[in-house]
């Protein structure tokens, strides 16, 4: 028996002393400090139709370990619904809105329940954070969410991030993530993160779908999200899940826009998040297309608070995206939806692809009214100035 003991003594020993000399790297060596890490709803169940406990522990080990190396984290969760789904088992080949968002209602607290519980192993408090669009789309919504969000990190607690199913509306155009894939890199640019990590059943974007076509390599870095990228994403989801390697690309091409790293590597790999820190895991890398932005601005290239558009011509396109000139009423063609001064909107060329989001001057009925006029013309017919530019340099990104 002392033997026993002895032996399980020292290979604690061992282990702590391990662990303690990987916490030391990880704070010495890696880049990232503010970490998003996402769980897919594949992942969580392992194919099947409820959570595994298993893959769930397994998980949250890893986050207490880069936890423990002081490292702050969100996570990003899916599962609410495949839990509901297997509480109300009756209810598993209904469709529509309600009968999922009745699922996610059951679901959610059964799925927080266990990420308290097996992070209360390790002596972590976690916080549920449940958001919407709709939280997101106006500037006071978004900086509450990003205080509350960073107000939880500072204080050593994991928010556990997940979309609010069961008030947001699908129904209803753009009051929805749709999947968390984007809800994460959103998140990712709320609270200024260093590298956001998708972890799903695949590690990685291959030049074809693996599952499909056995030639399929994979793509260890990206470093530019363009037309040959996206068109890689061919819908791999789930019956599990909403997501799949387009709604990857879609996030990867926000959170880069916003300075940040964004990796998708197969979360049942083991100490996956470990290998991911160290370089040595098997991923696709989207490495950051600028530097990262003000909040201001991250919160403008989100489009969540878009109301309208501005459609200029090709001179305004070049002075605004070549010169690093402000939008004058001169360039502008079109305008699209109602808005007020003050307000967010897209600007796009005649052919309809965005050339960047800013800050209006001017409501739209003013925009209508002065559109392919010279500054000086502003005040005969407005009667009154706000200023020679529509959208000033400053509260302009150009995408």
């Amino acid at each position: 028996m002392h033997f026993v003991i002895l032996l399980v003594a020292l290979f604690t020993t061992c282990y702590n002393e391990k662990n303690s000399e990987w916490v030391n790297s990880v704070e010495k060596e890696t880049p990232y400090k503010c970490l998003v890490l996402k769980f897919g709803t594949s992942l969580l169940t392992v194919g099947t139709d409820r959570l595994s406990l298993d893959v769930m522990s397994a998980l949250v080990q890893q986050v207490a370990k880069l936890h423990g190396a002081g490292l702050e984290l969100v996570i990003v969760t899916s599962g609410a619904v495949a839990a509901g789904r297997e509480k109300l088992g009756t209810l598993r080949r209904v469709k529509g809105i309600p009968v999922k968002q009745m699922l996610a209602s059951v679901g959610q607290s059964r799925l927080m329940a266990d990420y308290t519980g097996l992070f209360e192993a390790h002596s972590i408090v976690v916080a549920q954070a449940l958001l919407t669009k709709r939280d997101l789309m106006d500037r006071a919504g978004y900086l509450n969410a990003r205080n509350t969000l960073l107000g939880l990190i500072e204080r050593r607690v994991i928010p556990i991030v997940n979309e609010n199913d069961v008030v947001s509306a699908d129904e209803i155009h753009d009051l929805k993530f749709g999947d968390n894939d984007n809800l994460s890199a959103m998140v990712a640019s709320l609270i200024d993160a260093d590298l956001l990590v998708i972890l799903t059943d695949i590690n990685g974007l291959y030049t074809a779908d693996p599952r499909r076509d056995p030639t399929a390599t994979l793509i260890p870095e990206v470093v530019n999200i363009d037309a040959e990228i996206e068109k890689l994403g061919t819908d791999t989801a789930s019956s599990s899940g909403t997501g799949g390697m387009i709604t990857k690309i879609e996030a990867a091409k926000f959170a880069t826009s916003c300075g940040i790293t964004m990796i998708i590597a197969d979360g049942r790999e083991p100490d996956i998040l470990t290998r991911v820190l160290s370089g040595s895991a098997i991923c696709t890398r989207f490495l950051p297309a600028t530097s990262k932005l003000e909040s201001r601005k991250r919160w403008m290239l989100s489009g969540l608070g878009i109301r309208g558009k501005v459609v200029i011509d090709n001179g305004a396109a070049e002075a605004l995206k070549v010169k690093n000139r402000s939008l004058l009423a001169t360039g502008i063609k079109d305008v699209s939806g109602s808005f007020a001064r003050g307000e967010v909107v897209d600007i796009c060329t005649l052919e309809g692809a965005k050339v960047g989001t800013g800050i209006v001057n001017y409501s739209s009925e003013d925009i209508k009214a002065i559109k392919g006029r010279h500054s000086e013309e502003i005040v005969p017919l407005l009667g009154y100035n706000y200023g020679d530019e529509v959208v000033h340099r400053n509260n302009l990104v150009i995408v």
